[in-house]
């Protein structure tokens, strides 16, 4: 009998078209309550969802990014690690303090807005949702902070643009799990391992077969190409944190 969880899991695909139908007052609350009974660190409950709504800030938003189609989804969420909200609960001492501006708490923060978006991304999808997991807000992590009037020991994490799905793209080939699963301990990798070549291969077939977008393509390729960007392209991303009172 067919795991209705694991098809769900198995079949994930990133959707960047959507139809004009928003998403309805009902499931977004569905997905925020999917959000809320994904697991936290130590139940602190350390992040935010911010609904971006204004035509004016998705706008902004996909200059950030790059990526305009996000303007056409059905609804957007930024995923936000809060130590804000848990300040604003705690007695206002030296080790509270310290605690919350610690690199622990910025992590747990980061973590649990991570997990979060996995389980709006996975509940949306047992809906006939579709979306994509957005890094790229991280762009420009001091305009999306004024964008979005974060306080502080509140940083912006990951962008979700979700809707019903107007594509159906074929999936991608994940890495062998020889090549990434290991036992009691790390396994390295060589570029001659017959396991990672015939990954190789898989992904250009992948890419040269698939409907739009056909390409030259390995997972070496990609990944080469990736670790060739400039490294200051986010360089915002540190100058937020530290803008937000972390890691000084």
């Amino acid at each position: 009998m067919a795991n209705p969880t694991l098809t769900t899991l198995q079949s994930h695909r990133s959707i960047r078209k959507f139809t004009s139908e928003p998403l309805s007052e009902a499931e977004v609350t569905t997905l925020i309550d999917a959000a809320q009974h994904a697991a936290t660190s130590t139940f602190s409950q350390q992040y935010s969802i911010i609904s971006v709504t204004d035509p004016a800030k998705l706008a902004a938003l996909a200059e950030i990014t790059g990526h305009h189609w996000l303007e056409k989804a059905g609804h957007y969420f930024v995923m936000v690690a809060d130590q804000y909200r848990n300040q604003c609960l705690s007695l206002n001492d030296d080790t509270t303090q310290a605690n919350l501006h610690s690199l622990d708490k910025l992590l747990a923060g980061i973590f649990d807005a991570s997990i979060a978006t996995e389980a709006i991304v996975t509940a949306g999808e047992s809906l006939g949702l579709g979306s994509t997991i957005m890094g790229s807000i991280l762009n420009d992590v001091p305009r999306l902070i004024n964008l979005l009037d974060l306080p502080k020991l509140t940083l912006p994490v990951l962008g979700i643009a979700i809707g019903h799905p107007a594509e159906q793209p074929e999936q991608k080939p994940r890495l062998p799990q020889q090549l990434m699963h290991f036992t009691n301990g790390y396994h390295t990798l060589s570029s001659t391992d017959r396991a990672l070549q015939a990954y190789d291969q898989l992904v250009a077939d992948y890419y040269h077969q698939r409907e739009t977008h056909q390409r030259d393509e390995t997972f070496t390729h990609h990944i080469a190409t990736e670790l060739s960007r400039d490294p200051q392209q986010r360089a915002g991303i540190l100058i937020g944190i530290h803008q937000q009172g972390w890691l000084h």
